[in-house]
């Protein structure tokens, strides 16, 4: 019998996903928008007319912002990743919709497996991740959704670095989830 049981393949956990707000994003980051809570003040030019949120960013070093451009793609978690050095922003351009999973930051080599949880946005607002929050790559629910992407220069590098599926620096961490654990993970959208 576990002959069969390997042929059929691995086994499947389906992850559901619950709306983007502040405070169920609190374990894992912040939400960056309107909807954030964030009160914004008066840039002090412009008369007025231009309000400024600030939004925390750590970042000891070199840092990056670029524009991903998201297409959509099968609801099944292939990596998880997380960054010592720096809280990892993504923010929606051009109000297209996407989900994110998450899962709180931990003191081991991998994430808790059985807690991860999956996000919608829909995109008007995008979060900032905590240092050391595992996440996969959003997952576009519309083709071209692009999205800006803030990390630091050094993770980049350390994604350039594959071993056997995976990659790790000494700002990354990113694993390959059926290697780690011998299951699929789907997203329930």
């Amino acid at each position: 019998m576990d002959g069969d049981a390997v042929k059929l393949g691995p086994k499947v956990r389906t992850i559901a996903v619950k709306p983007a707000t502040p405070d169920a994003l609190a374990p894992y980051g912040r939400f960056i928008g309107r909807g954030s809570g964030i009160k914004p003040g008066d840039s002090g030019y412009y008369g007025g007319k231009v309000a400024i949120s600030r939004v925390a960013f750590e970042s000891d070093d070199d840092t990056c912002l670029s524009v991903a451009t998201i297409q959509p793609r099968p609801f099944e978690l292939e990596h998880i990743e997380r960054h010592y050095k720096h809280t990892q922003a993504f923010v929606p351009l051009g109000g297209k919709p996407f989900v994110a999973v998450f899962g709180k930051p931990t003191s081991g080599d991998e994430p808790d497996w059985d807690t991860l949880e999956a996000f919608r946005f829909d995109g008007k607002d995008g979060f900032c991740m905590h240092i050391g929050t595992w996440h996969e790559f959003p997952f576009a629910l519309e083709p071209d959704t692009d999205v800006i992407v803030i990390l630091r220069n050094e993770t980049t590098k350390n994604l350039l670095a594959k071993d056997g599926g995976e990659a790790h620096g000494d700002d990354l961490s990113k694993l390959n989830i059926q290697k780690r654990t011998g299951a699929a993970f789907r997203v329930a959208v």
